[in-house]
């Protein structure tokens, strides 16, 4: 199709590191394993609420709370080098229009075909005459 023209548009973004999370009920259920705790290191409620059962369960909550948090380091670094990587191919594609037409010339069917426009085919400006 005459004069159209696929060009790459990258997206940029500033990506700013996601927060590390932190957890108000975890920090309220430590402390309440500490008082519990001072009761007695055996406590047994009944119905499976002992010592031993909650102090594993906070750690458990605990440990997935820190593995959460390195994961979103990686996606931060994996963003970051994502970035980076988009921004050393634009640069590319920039010169290799520009290598295509320093070879060819831009009004050249290659560089057409490498994706810029031929200058015979820039639309000129027209002045609008001045309002009276």
């Amino acid at each position: 199709m005459k004069g159209h023209r696929e060009r790459l548009f990258l997206k940029w973004e500033v990506v700013i590191e996601r927060l590390k999370s932190s957890s108000v009920l975890l920090n309220a259920c430590e402390k309440r394993l500490a008082g519990l705790a001072s009761i007695s290191e055996n406590l047994d409620l009944g119905q499976g609420l002992t010592l031993a059962n909650f102090r594993k369960a906070v750690e458990d909550t605990r440990t997935l709370l820190d593995q959460y948090n390195q994961l979103l380091s990686q996606v931060d670094e994996m963003a970051n080098r994502l970035t980076s990587a988009e921004k050393a191919l634009k640069e590319m594609n920039s010169r290799m229009l520009n290598a295509v037409a320093a070879v060819y010339g831009k009004d050249s069917i290659e560089y057409e075909m490498a994706g810029g426009v031929r200058q015979s085919e820039r639309k000129r400006p027209q002045r609008k005459p001045p309002q009276t």
